[in-house]
């Protein structure tokens, strides 16, 4: 007798799509069968994705300040719910599962449309556009957070705290102790700016690394991600001040660098703050500015009400303010191993199975409902 088939939903980043293959890993270890419907932008990647079918399913993100993109948005998810449709048509699945973010609402309006249950999970401490316009069709919301803004008003669905998934490859990560710094150690600091990078990270960590005492600069070891057109000058930027590092677009083994680090400068995504707290690392989080929902503002302060992050605005990340921090950092460096305990006591570990408990008890009442 072969498992459920479920269907999960992501796309657009990886921080959409890197719950959902913790979730898939652990329904297929359960004997569940995975779909995973996902768009075009993830191809990068879905490679690995534990599924035994990809479906690339339109979508597209209307912006609020251009009504005629708005408008062309809205057929493209239009034209996606109806191949979605047909996709559920096909496969029957028993539950779908949304992570967020507009590619997870043609395939979860389909499944509504169906009459097939879903979920959606709402990694942020806000819910998003995405998932608010889904939430009231959601036999169960799961969240990330213990608390979370922005979740409509009289939703039928049950609400459940699971917490965010995490990849295998950050659990494995997560057994690696925190590497205590010494008095006059290598402080290794890995800078990232989210799945597709961020320019403010080129901008101003290697000139605050040039700011430091010459003999704290002697003291850092650099791992750092950085867009394509801003890597050439980074390397040079660090090469001219004769310090070790290492810079590239994209690490496919980030968790693992994560767990060399003794201080992580990154923006503060739903998954990046789930994976600093389950290995349990300090950081510097810098939230992307401008966001309509503020939601990684939010997510941010979950870590530095803690005491094991500190939240900069970007207006105040700058060079001269990183280097202070680094500095007191390089001079105090049991404040790094409190922050870091502090980093591992928000962490929850089984989150992925807790997501799919919930999705394989909605997988098995529908199956008992069925006439």
């Amino acid at each position: 007798m072969t498992g459920p088939l479920i269907l999960l939903a992501a796309g657009g980043t990886g921080g959409h799509l890197f719950p959902a293959e913790a979730l898939a890993n652990v329904l297929k270890a359960s004997g569940a069968r995975v779909v995973l419907a996902t768009d075009r932008r993830a191809n990068a990647y879905a490679g690995s994705f534990p599924a035994d079918e990809i479906v690339e399913i339109p979508s597209a993100t209307p912006s609020r300040r251009s009504p005629p993109e708005m408008a062309k948005a809205a057929l493209v998810l239009l034209r996606g719910t109806f191949k979605a449709m047909q996709a559920v048509r096909r496969l029957r699945p028993t539950v779908a599962v949304g992570f967020g973010g507009y590619p997870t609402v043609p395939p979860l309006m389909a499944a509504s449309l169906l009459k097939v249950p879903t979920v959606i999970h709402e990694a942020n401490a806000v819910m998003g556009r995405a998932n608010r316009l889904l939430a009231r069709r959601a036999s169960v919301i799961a969240t990330g957070f213990s608390s979370i803004k922005g979740v409509p008003d009289g939703v039928p669905g049950r609400t459940i705290h699971t917490g965010n998934p995490v990849r295998p490859a950050v659990t494995e990560a997560a057994r690696v102790p925190y590497p205590a710094l010494t008095g006059d150690g290598t402080l290794r600091l890995l800078v990232v700016g989210g799945s597709q990078g961020a320019r403010v990270m080129s901008d101003v960590v290697p000139p605050a690394i040039e700011a430091l005492a010459p003999e704290l600069r002697a003291r850092i070891g650099i791992c750092q991600q950085a867009r394509g057109e801003d890597l050439e000058r980074v390397r040079a930027h660090y090469a001219r001040l004769g310090i070790l590092f290492e810079a590239e677009p994209f690490f496919k083994d980030l968790p693992r660098r994560m767990a060399d680090a003794h201080l992580v400068v990154a923006r503060s995504g739903a998954s990046t703050v789930a994976e600093l707290a389950v290995i349990g690392r300090p950081s510097i989080l810098v939230p992307l500015p401008g966001a309509i929902d503020q939601d990684q503002a939010a997510n941010a302060r979950t870590l530095g009400e803690r005491g094991a992050a500190i939240v900069l605005p970007q207006t105040d990340f700058t060079p001269e303010r990183l280097a202070r921090e680094i500095s007191a950092f390089l001079r105090e460096p049991d404040r790094l191993t409190r922050a870091a305990a502090a980093a591992h006591s928000a962490s929850i570990t089984d989150a992925a199975g807790r997501l799919a408990q919930a999705v394989l008890q909605l997988a098995s009442d529908k199956k008992d409902n069925k006439p």
